[in-house]
């Protein structure tokens, strides 16, 4: 069955008795030439397994399901489960499993799923969850070798920019942080059924085996990120205090102490600028704790 067809698509769904959902976000991927490419970057080496997660219709499930030794796709809405029987059919090495995301205990599906085998994660993301799932997948280090997902064009660009670039913000620094994130290619809006407003891009993030800066205290440390880029015009001096409550003498100290200037803003510093300022700020906020 050929399921890069919107015709075909829509007559399977159509049979299912199948709506496409705004609140879910779905717009199922249709192109015959981004599966496999999105497939052939995830899978690198014989004998590995797939996590996908949002499978739609079938269609990138298929391509995992033709390079990887076992495949299991996690997939929210219940309506696509007889659409998923009848389009994966012939593939006894996939599993559909029912459950959100953001959600589920995925390490423990991982570990149950596919032992200690070589697992990548490959999916089409919703574009209103792209964010704060992927900050999930990297936060909680799941035992993955890459992240493998189309993402809309405009997110790919802040997920993979470099951080005190133009394009940065608080997720830039935490996908830099967990990662190593690269944009492969991008996926026009004519490739999904429906169409979107927007185009898309597949990227890919490497986990780190060690994150990449030598902060003192994690949780301080993106308190302090995510505080300032809400702000990111303002000076750093009058940003960095609403995610870490420091006062602007406190402030003043830990800018000068990272050799900064306090008119700089969050979004021109570099990865090194940020880690000096908030490992400053934190052992300031120590010692007055103390």
């Amino acid at each position: 069955m050929n399921l890069s067809s919107p015709s075909v698509v829509q007559k399977i769904l159509s049979e299912h008795g199948f709506h496409f959902s705004k609140a879910l976000g779905q717009n199922f991927l249709t192109d015959a030439s981004v599966c496999p490419r999105m497939a052939e970057h995830a899978l690198v080496r014989d004998g590995m397994c797939a996590l996908e997660i949002g499978p739609g219709i079938g269609v990138l499930t298929k391509e995992l399901a033709l390079r990887a030794q076992k495949v299991v796709a996690v997939e929210l809405d219940r309506r696509l489960f007889p659409v998923l029987e009848q389009t994966l059919g012939e593939f006894s090495n996939v599993k559909v499993v029912e459950g959100d995301a953001m959600k589920l205990p995925l390490a423990e599906l991982i570990r149950e799923e596919f032992g200690g085998q070589k697992v990548a994660l490959c999916a089409n993301l919703p574009y209103y969850i792209t964010s704060p799932l992927i900050m999930r997948l990297l936060e909680e280090k799941l035992p993955v070798e890459s992240i493998t997902v189309m993402v809309q064009k405009e997110a790919a660009e802040r997920l993979c920019a470099k951080v005190g670039s133009r394009d940065s913000g608080a997720v830039t620094v935490a996908v830099d942080y967990y990662a190593e994130p690269k944009i492969l290619f991008g996926v026009g809006r004519g490739c999904f059924t429906p169409a979107p407003k927007v185009d898309s891009c597949v990227i890919q993030l490497t986990p780190r085996k060690q994150p990449k800066y030598p902060v003192e205290d994690e949780a301080f440390f993106f308190a302090l990120v995510r505080g300032a880029f809400s702000q990111r015009r303002k000076t750093i001096l009058n940003s960095a205090s609403v995610g870490t409550g420091l006062s602007r003498e406190v402030l003043q100290k830990a800018i000068a102490d990272a050799g900064l200037l306090p008119t700089a803003r969050i979004e021109t510093l570099n990865a090194e600028d940020l880690v000096r300022f908030a490992n400053a700020a934190y052992r300031y906020r120590k010692e007055g704790a103390k």
